[in-house]
């Protein structure tokens, strides 16, 4: 009965999302503040429905209902409660189900917002929106049901169905498969929900630029309004991506933390056109400028949204973080070329309307270096967007599935990362309008030589004389100098002439321009985290042996020694190969620390759980290989040497902090928008309910 109760209220979900798209294209075409209210109603019933789905869901996972198939394959007995939860977007259906419900949350929370000075706005929201929500909802309903049972036939097959089939029973197995091994980090309870969570808030963005499209509205109101849906979004999928690589770095046992995945470059590919967007959003805003390349850049990351939901769901790529192979592929092919189509002809449409209210007259203007800065962003969208097709195209036409390995990204992206990094510090030098090279070398004079003397210092200290290290830690050492010095310089003026001591003084300051600041933040995380990725890249060093209990392996100046090994079965049905090693670096003792390997028996799957030793200088990263049962026997360690690694979650979590700060509200200066032609046309009633 559960079961029926969730799939039924999932159905009536689904033709409130289609009720609210057909009522909300009528109330907009017949001047009807009635029926584009009705469909805001519609769109915000759809939350509390999809919420009584989805918990429907989770109590069937926590109470064991093995007879539902989703719950067998993702459960078992032994799983605590916390990850029976999580088991919601372990498997296919239920993950659908979860996007389902963020997006009804999302969709539900921007109707709540005061319409009366976008009142126009509205039954297009609604109807991206719920075109959006109908797919994916609608994606569960047909294609992928968590809610179909297991039903016995009189020959002895097991079926999963929703409904009885003719001379079967029920049947319910003894106990569930469990969740993969590798999803059960803390990383992955979080990761997906985080990637969610971003893919999810940039359909508001979208959805709002569908609107002044369609409305003819082409000022930059709809960008001001989904600013900090923007930046949301952005920081979501930001911490997403590096939760993924926390989670790559502490399972996966291969001492890195990024493998350029297909599926990894598929939640990597909306990042970039997003990141793009909220920088030349601000050419928009102060200049009135790019209004082509807005839409342009909204429409490719909704585009990609999909496009990366789909890899991951099709089962068209194989990838350590895809699901199965699935029917709903050639579904998300169409809604991607159907909703792509749509938006293109919008903007065709709207072209003349998009016209800039100014001219770039400088190429070291602030709005010049900020579109180089766009253009970067795409040339490495091309790159990732290459390497993950090429595969599919090379099978089509040739038969064979040619591998795009890390060295082509590499060598492909590596130096278009590196002059981003410089060009985030320089860019904001510049002036709006009008800038010099005079006026930029005034500005970066003081911190450029700043970044020098660090680059000798690092050059003569630790030795490092690799011509590509080099050039990388310039860049990493001016940016920063340079993001420091704006900061310090904007604060000591501020602290003379309020007569404010320095840290008040630089507290009140991010306060009065919050997005600014925390952009300034963003941009030093970026720059900890480029430390981060140049020190593993380019410096990380390996080793494997064999070894007796007693015996060391030695890599960089440590000994790692192997000590002893048990082997035991625990409570939750693994069992447990754990050595005891200990760590030294010339001479001095460091610790003690316990590699592993798991063996799930329910999955039949094992985890490796490395013993890393970790400093912001580096780490030490020991992964237990194989053994023998006799100690004396020796058992095989793979040791990796990550320098600086650590500089790359510092990075992440002063990245979520600048978000933040950038994100935080400020008061709302009213704004009236100029009015064009087409929308004085649109009749609403002044005070209509909102």
């Amino acid at each position: 009965m559960l079961a029926d109760f969730g799939y039924g209220v999932l159905i009536v979900s689904f033709l409130l999302a289609i009720y609210a798209i057909g009522s909300a294209v009528y109330g907009y075409r017949t001047g009807s503040a009635k029926w584009v209210e009705s469909s805001r109603l519609a769109m915000q019933l759809t939350f509390p429905m999809i919420s009584l789905s989805a918990l429907t869901l989770i109590y069937m996972l926590v109470t064991d209902q093995y007879n539902i198939g989703f719950v067998y394959e993702v459960t078992s007995r032994s799983m605590p409660v916390y990850l029976k939860v999580t088991a919601l977007w372990g498997g296919q259906s239920g993950s659908l189900v979860f996007w389902g419900w963020l997006m009804s949350a999302f969709a539900t929370a921007v109707t709540l917002r005061k319409w009366d000075r976008d009142r126009e706005f509205l039954p297009w929201v609604v109807v991206v929106c719920s075109v959006t929500l109908a797919f994916f909802i609608g994606l569960v309903i047909f294609y992928e049901n968590p809610f179909a049972k297991y039903w016995q036939t009189m020959s002895g097959d097991v079926i999963t169905a929703m409904f009885a089939p003719a001379a079967a029973v029920p049947f319910t197995p003894p106990d569930g498969r469990g969740l993969n091994p590798l999803l059960r980090h803390p990383g992955m309870v979080i990761h997906p929900p985080m990637l969610y969570l971003g893919f999810v808030s940039f359909v508001i963005p979208f959805a709002f630029a569908i609107a002044a499209l369609v409305t003819g509205r082409t000022d930059d109101r709809w960008i001001r309004i989904t600013r900090r849906w923007t930046i949301v979004a952005w920081c979501f999928l930001s911490v997403g991506l590096v939760l993924g690589g926390r989670w790559a770095y502490d399972v996966l046992g291969w001492g890195g933390y990024w493998g350029w995945d297909p599926v990894e470059i598929a939640a990597f590919m909306p990042w970039l056109t997003g990141t793009a967007f909220l920088h030349s959003v601000m050419i928009q805003e102060k200049r009135g400028m790019l209004k082509y390349w807005n839409m342009i850049l909204i429409i490719l990351t909704y585009a990609l949204v999909i496009f990366g939901t789909f890899l991951t769901r099709s089962g068209v790529l194989s990838s350590v973080h895809a699901f199965a192979q699935s029917a709903i592929g050639p579904a998300f092919f169409i809604f991607i070329g159907v909703t792509f189509i749509i938006s293109a002809a919008l903007l065709i449409y709207r072209w003349a309307d998009l016209k800039s209210e100014a001219q770039m007259t400088s190429m070291l203007s602030r709005e010049a270096l900020f579109l180089l800065n766009n253009l970067l962003f795409i040339s490495i969208l091309v790159v990732c967007f290459w390497g993950v097709i090429f595969p599919l195209i090379s099978e089509l036409v040739t038969g064979q599935k040619v591998t795009v390995g890390p060295p082509f990204y590499r060598a492909a992206t590596g130096p278009l990362f590196a002059t981003l990094v410089l060009l985030m510090g320089i860019a904001p030098l510049s002036a709006w309008g009008h800038s010099t090279i005079k006026t930029l070398g005034n500005a970066i004079w003081k911190p450029l030589i700043v970044a020098i003397i660090a680059l000798l210092a690092v050059i003569f200290i630790a030795g490092i004389y690799a011509p590509y290290a080099i050039i990388g830690f310039f860049v990493i050492f001016t940016s920063a100098s340079i993001t420091i010095y704006e900061f310090g310089r904007a604060a000591l003026a501020r602290s003379r002439a309020q007569k404010e001591n320095y840290a008040l003084a630089l507290w009140r300051l991010a306060g009065r321009n919050r997005r600014r600041y925390g952009g300034y933040l963003i941009h030093l995380s970026v720059v900890f985290m480029a430390l981060g990725i140049i020190g593993i890249e380019m410096f990380q060093t390996q080793t494997q042996g064999t070894i007796a209990q007693g015996q060391s392996i030695k890599i960089d100046g440590y000994s790692i020694t192997y000590k002893d090994l048990a082997i035991f079965d625990t409570a939750d049905n693994r069992n447990v190969a754990r050595a005891v090693i200990t760590i030294e670096k010339d001479g001095q003792f460091l610790g003690e620390y316990y590699p592993r390997r798991d063996y799930f028996y329910e999955s039949q799957q094992p985890m490796t759980i490395p013993a890393v030793r970790s400093t912001m200088l580096d780490d030490v990263y020991v992964i237990l290989v194989d053994w023998q049962p006799i100690l004396s026997s020796g058992a095989t360690f793979k040791v990796y040497h990550n320098p600086l690694v650590n500089w790359l979650w510092a990075g992440a979590l002063l990245l979520i902090f600048g978000s933040l700060v950038a994100a935080w509200p400020d008061k709302e200066i009213d704004y009236v928008p100029a009015r064009t032609r087409r929308e004085k046309q649109v009749v609403y009633q002044p005070g209509a309910a909102d």
